[in-house]
């Protein structure tokens, strides 16, 4: 992943275009009347052996014959020549390639090597990176460049857009042109052999140029480092995603479409969420995001006004808020007063505020003003439906005017609506130029409104603090991969009820007692030992759903009834297939299920994002992508919340209100107690408890079903997102003989480490920000302390103290570049803690970990007068340097050593 590489392809000085024709309609053709049109500064330079100049500019023979090494080589070519091309334009030091043939994937060389792997070897060996195959190219307005096959460029902008289809590309570049938006970066990702999301992610999230991202996704392929992208990113700016593939069938389609692994779109629905990324389903979303994005702020809060002409659309508007989970606010009365002196006394007198349908451009400004003046409100949408005193465009211009000449513009969110066609099409264009949003439906208006609104909540959930699991949760992983490995050995794939008990009991998690019998008489003994009513069930490898043979009995209250369910379940099984094996019956205590809320809790194993966590209603059939909630673990009790509120939002899961029934704290328990078990419990493929009897704080798995791992899984690589890295723990010794702990830093630590930031001498704090700096802010905090380790590490120094409580004595943390080959790291040490050796112990176990990591550099900065951490570096092997013009010590240390 290296973005230096990425840095030429976003910034080419030259470019050269392998395939240049003058025959219209060829690609090479194509290419060069785009490149030639757009307004390039630099050169370019058509390769063809046919041609002295095409279109006008010399043409040169062979890839060799040019004057100079180009930043960035366009491929026109057929698919065999490609791979050869690679290799010469790499070897001729050309580090950026955009290969626009498809099909290489199912073509071969004479050794049985398709062309894609042979193009990819060539780039590999020389550093060379690939845009491709199979793309339309790429468009960047800034540097007048387009390298697309595209039919029109596109217009200077913020927004970055990259998609893997083409024909998505120039839908929405040409309906983006009619709207007059325009775009800092617009790629074609093609097959994404080479280059992909994630890379793409890191550059356009430090772009400058960028302040929003849309994506068209057919498919994922490096599912961690594009969630570590995507949530990098989407901290600095939104990213918006339209994911194909949402039936079954659609997920075929773009499986055959990027060649990708179709994953469920219920599992990537997760993923963008998890992320912070906002989804929108279909074309029509997309449009109206891009329109929000393209003219509008960060929203400073969720309250909308509405001004409308017309009280049908603004109704529709209405409903489609409050179903949306929007909210309406009331208005003051000072505001209702001052509407209530200009409106007609047939206005609504309340919000939406019907203005009348005799609204001239005169009332719909004054009226705008009065609700821009207002505290209540954070965005207004107004309305505007045709009217037979045609001022359309005149009313949109006195909207203009005095959105432009309020104070409280860059405060206030405005939104617009004008219905219609021809009537309207002037004042759309109007709103367009003057850059304010504009829609052509009430609902499209709210519908985009919700989507700034769904990424607010996105951002602010990403920030809660975590409410930590009760302490007195066991986690015991020893005992459970215990388990786990003696039913692999012996030849098991899946675990019933009673097999599951005491691995699922070490987590803390509550089963019913259970017994597995062999006979119907061992049956009746142990029914007799659990104690009556009872519930039977048979066990057989035969039987996909024990309902289907009537399998299972409940509320059996004697040894007679336990006899005669057990014998004729087993009659019934070998009388639908003979040759079927009873393994025995399961004989369950029966639950206490009056009041009580039966429902299902599960973890699917999908193909792409790994172990994914399954929240909905109880029953033997459903399918995730309709009946379930899904979260990726690891999981939380905020992220477990989160996970039981979509549940309820969406009716996969309903509160049913019952006496014993679902108790919000005990299911997100619940939920972070199967997080961790997946987590550190490689061996399970799959997990399925249902039903789960939910009776208020208390909650018991009454049937469980474990599949097994047949094969060695490297737990690191299974999961999408890292979990917290518990082997990094490490208890150590002070210079005054006192123990503290080493560990990576946890979103929990939120609260403790503000203290500790907060405890930091004004000479100390002076020191490690390198001026004054003010406290802390929750946001600013949340991002120190909820960190992706994949990417970041922070460790702090803990210690108990006299009231039991843990405090934060020190802290280290270094980000790293995406090419993993610079950490820059910073420490603190809490100020009467200073000499102890903590600072000592922090920085070595930061040197341990990048080297492990195989970075190549670490490196710190720190003022002239920190004169004590520069001997520390000095002391630990860092060169010590002195910069006299900024007054600062640059500490620097080459990790790469043989090991």
């Amino acid at each position: 992943m290296s973005q230096r590489t990425l840095h030429t392809l976003f910034k080419p000085k030259s470019v050269a275009i392998i395939g240049a024709s003058n025959k219209p309609k060829r690609a090479g053709n194509v290419l060069m009347k785009n490149l030639l049109s757009g307004g390039f500064s630099g050169p370019i330079m058509p390769v063809s052996p046919k041609y002295e100049a095409v279109m006008g500019v010399l043409a040169y023979p062979s890839i060799q014959a040019l004057p100079l090494k180009p930043d960035l080589a366009i491929i026109c070519t057929a698919a065999s020549s490609v791979p050869g091309i690679i290799e010469t334009l790499a070897q001729f030091g050309c580090k950026v390639a955009i290969v626009m043939a498809s099909g290489l994937a199912d073509e071969f060389n004479e050794d049985g090597v398709s062309l894609l792997a042979q193009m990819q070897q060539f780039a590999d060996r020389y550093g060379m990176r690939i845009l491709g195959p199979n793309s339309l190219g790429m468009i960047l307005p800034n540097l007048g460049l387009n390298a697309s096959l595209a039919h029109t460029s596109a217009l200077p902008g913020k927004i970055a857009f990259v998609s893997q289809s083409a024909a998505i590309c120039t839908t929405v570049l040409d309906w983006a042109n009619n709207k007059g938006i325009g775009f800092s970066s617009f790629i074609s990702l093609g097959d994404a052999n080479d280059v992909d999301f994630d890379e793409l992610l890191d550059y356009l999230g430090r772009d400058s140029k960028t302040d929003a991202i849309l994506l068209y996704i057919d498919s994922v392929n490096e599912k961690r480092h594009f969630l570590s992208a995507a949530r990098a990113a989407s901290r600095n700016k939104p990213i918006l995603v339209i994911k194909s593939g949402r039936s079954i069938e659609g997920g075929s389609a773009a499986k055959l479409h990027t060649g990708g692994i179709s994953g469920s779109d219920a599992v990537y629905e997760a993923a963008f969420r998890r992320a912070g990324m906002l989804r929108v389903n279909d074309l029509i979303e997309l449009f109206a995001a891009v329109e929000t994005l393209a003219h509008s702020r960060p929203l400073q809060g969720e309250r909308l006004g509405i001004i409308s002409n017309g009280g049908g659309p603004a109704v529709l508007a209405l409903d489609e808020l409050i179903l949306g989970g929007g909210k309406l606010p009331t208005l003051s009365n000072e505001i209702y007063q001052r509407l209530n002196a200009l409106l007609p006394k047939s206005w609504s007198g309340q919000n939406p505020v019907d203005i009348g349908g005799d609204s001239d451009a005169k009332r719909y400004a004054k009226s705008l003003e009065i609700l821009m003046d207002s505290d209540d409100l954070d965005a207004i949408l107004i309305l505007h439906s045709p009217s037979a005193l045609g001022e359309s465009v005149e009313v949109a211009q006195a909207i203009a005017d005095t959105i432009n000449q309020h104070p409280n513009r860059h405060k206030i969110n405005i939104l617009t609506n004008w219905s219609g066609e021809d009537s309207a099409y002037e004042a759309r264009k109007l709103f367009s130029k003057s850059r304010i949003p504009t829609y052509r439906t009430p609902e499209g208006a709210v519908g985009a409104f919700m989507h700034m609104v769904e990424y607010r909540r996105n951002q602010k959930l990403l920030q809660e603090v975590p409410q930590s699991i009760p302490v007195n949760i066991p986690a015991n992983s020893a005992l459970a991969r215990e388990k786990l490995q003696q039913a692999i050995e012996q030849g098991k794939s899946v675990l019933e009820t009673h097999e599951s008990s005491a691995i699922l009991n070490a987590y803390g998690l509550k089963t019913i007692d259970t017994w597995f019998a062999s006979t119907p008489e061992q049956a009746v003994e142990f029914a007799t030992e659990a104690g009556y009513p009872v519930a039977l069930k048979v066990q057989s490898p035969n039987i996909l759903h024990k309902s289907d043979v009537h399998g299972v009995m409940l509320n059996l209250t004697s040894d007679i009834e336990v006899s005669q369910a057990a014998n004729a379940m087993i009659e019934r099984v070998i009388s639908l297939n003979p040759d079927a094996k009873i393994e025995g019956l399961i004989v369950q205590k029966m639950a206490l299920t009056a009041g009580a809320q039966e429902i299902r809790v599960a973890v699917a194993n999908d193909p792409v994002f790994g172990p994914a966590i399954l929240l909905g209603e109880g029953g033997s059939e459903w399918q995730p992508t309709k009946d379930a909630a899904v979260a990726l673990p690891p999981l939380n009790m905020t992220l477990a919340r989160y996970m039981v509120i979509q549940a309820l939002k969406t009716q996969k899961l309903r509160d049913r209100h019952l006496p014993r029934g679902l108790n919000m704290h005990a299911l997100c328990v619940l939920l972070t107690q199967i997080s961790h078990l997946i987590i550190d419990c490689p061996e399970i493929a799959t997990l399925d408890l249902n039903p789960v009897l939910c009776a208020g704080e208390e909650i018991t798995l009454l049937d469980v079903n474990i599949g097994l791992q047949q094969e060695p899984v490297d737990n690191a690589s299974r999961l999408a997102i890292l979990p917290y890295p518990k082997e990094l723990e490490q208890l150590a010794s002070l210079k005054n003989g006192s123990k503290v702990m080493l560990r990576p830093i946890l979103p929990e630590d939120e609260p403790k480490h503000l203290a500790f930031d907060n405890s930091l001498s004004d000479e100390d704090r002076y020191k490690r920000y390198f001026g004054v700096r003010s406290k802390m802010t929750h946001e600013e905090m949340a991002v120190l302390t909820q960190i992706d380790y994949a990417r970041e590490m922070a460790f702090i120094a803990t210690a108990i103290g006299e009231d039991g409580e843990e405090t934060t004595l020190g802290a280290i943390r270094a980000s790293i570049d995406p090419d993993n080959t610079e950490a820059e790291f910073a420490m603190a040490v809490r100020s009467n803690y200073q000499g102890q050796g903590i600072g000592k112990l922090l920085l070595e176990k930061l040197i341990r970990y990048y080297k492990d990591n195989d970075t190549l550099v670490l490196t710190g900065f720190t003022m002239f007068e920190n004169r004590n951490m520069a001997s520390l570096a000095k002391h630990l092997g860092f060169t010590v340097t002195f910069d006299m013009e900024e007054r600062l010590i640059n500490m620097h240390m080459d990790l790469k050593v043989d090991k």
